[in-house]
């Protein structure tokens, strides 16, 4: 395939080379990037007009809760911050998924992904109780494989109950560690794929080390993923409340009591990273532990601004996260894009982050924190996972600089082509067979159920 005439091709990469110098670009048999310049069509190959468009590397979005698609804007969670708001929605539902609630919310959630141009997308999904009749995993992968984006299953779980779900008669009972684990090693032999061009991934994903697991099985729990060659990935330091638990309970901050057990490196990597101290700061760089930077449900829930620009400077992994849509509302990435860029500077001023700074974290960064090698980035060699956007709506008029357009402008650009490992995932804003008035219709359907 060729793609030719682009506006500007961003390539994820910093600084000075974030811009590539041609306007052409091909995909080659392999669906990797093959070249990029001045191109001359070869015979037989697929020619696509990107006139007017912009292209960027798929999106690579490190923390997401895809079963939240169908709790978007629930009124009793609405104005409540973190703690408040996980007991009057997440955990308040999380009950009523049954294998095809969990798959409509799936499909809702990565249609809304691919739809802004995402390619990857890391899944942390805790929505498991002893006895489960339906293998959920195997659900998650299953749509994901359908729809067509690269795939990190986060194994999550618990084995302990949250505080407010002590008087719960409908919460969902906790498992044990040895469950937790023995799932995460039956989907790594089902699932797991090492390579740096991965379709699908397995982590190990407890909700928080500091509530979902006790003490002492948090040793146990990272050797067990380091044994079995995945990753590990939980929520850390989110709010402020977080904080002064970890203080209380354990007299260490979150990022020095997780270290005290074994969960750094970089193998792991946690989302938001809100309140750190700049000790913890340059621990998390000094051990290469990744961050899943999710500003907008940050903003959402009140919670706060996570230091990113200053973990970037010190070398520390830093990507983007969406986070589930009960507590943003409008998950995609092109949103979550133009989000990061704005707090930043609202934050610290108008120097404090670049526009080739949230992409490079979005893409380049993603790759990092989740080991695919490979992806990330458009150049030679790599995986032609490709968003090209056309620029053709009236928010995008007027742009003297178009190549920044998804980001500054925000919005969702219409995809004229979004491409894994150079397969066509979407085109002229379609997912080839997917029935997208149908989906809304289930979608209605299903909260008026759940609002009953």
């Amino acid at each position: 395939m060729l793609i030719r005439n682009a506006t500007a091709i961003m390539t994820g990469l910093p600084g000075a080379q974030a811009r590539a110098s041609g306007c052409d670009l091909r995909i080659d048999a392999a669906g990797r990037v093959g070249a990029i310049g001045a191109l001359a069509p070869e015979p037989g190959e697929r020619l696509v007009d990107a006139t007017d468009c912009v292209v960027y590397p798929g999106w690579v979005n490190t923390h997401h809760h895809l079963a939240q698609s169908v709790l978007k804007g629930v009124p009793a969670g609405i104005n409540l911050p973190l703690l408040g708001w996980l007991d009057a929605v997440p955990y308040r539902f999380r009950r009523r998924f049954d294998a095809d609630l969990l798959a409509l919310a799936a499909e809702i959630g990565l249609t809304e992904l691919l739809l802004s141009g995402c390619t990857t997308t890391a899944d942390h999904h805790y929505v498991y109780w002893p006895g489960m009749d339906y293998d959920p995993g195997e659900l998650l992968f299953g749509v994901a494989a359908r729809l067509g984006p690269r795939f990190v299953l986060c194994r999550g779980g618990a084995t302990v109950k949250r505080a407010f779900e002590e008087n719960d008669p409908n919460a969902v009972p906790p498992e044990t560690l040895d469950t937790i684990v023995g799932d995460v090693e039956r989907l790594v032999g089902a699932y797991h794929d090492p390579g740096p061009e991965a379709l699908r991934r397995v982590a190990l994903a407890p909700a928080t080390p500091t509530w979902s697991l006790r003490p002492e099985e948090l040793k146990p729990a990272v050797r067990a993923a380091r044994k079995l060659g995945v990753r590990v990935h939980t929520h850390l330091s989110e709010t402020a409340d977080y904080v002064a638990f970890c203080r209380e309970k354990h007299d260490r901050r979150p990022v020095e009591f997780v270290a005290d057990h074994e969960w750094v490196g970089p193998d792991v990597w946690f989302a938001h990273m809100v309140h750190l101290t700049e000790p913890e700061i340059r621990l998390v760089a000094q051990t290469g532990t990744g961050t899943a930077h999710c500003p907008a449900s940050n903003c959402r829930l009140g919670s706060g601004i996570a230091p990113v620009p200053a973990l970037a400077r010190a070398g520390a992994p830093v990507s983007i996260g969406v986070d589930g849509a009960a507590s943003n509302e409008s998950a995609d990435f092109v949103s979550e894009a133009h989000t990061c860029w704005y707090t930043h500077r609202a934050a610290q001023g108008a120097a404090a982050v670049a526009v080739e700074d949230v992409i490079h974290w979005g893409t380049r960064g993603g790759a990092r924190v989740l080991g695919i090698d490979n992806i990330g980035t458009v150049e030679v060699g790599r995986a032609a996972d490709l968003a090209v956007y056309a620029l053709d709506q009236p928010r995008y008029a007027g742009l003297h600089d178009p190549a920044i357009g998804p980001v500054v402008s925000g919005g969702r650009p219409r995809l004229r082509l979004l491409t894994v490992q150079g397969r066509v995932v979407v085109e002229n804003d379609a997912i080839p067979g997917q029935d997208l008035p149908r989906l809304l219709a289930r979608a209605r359907a299903a909260v008026r159920k759940l609002a009953s």
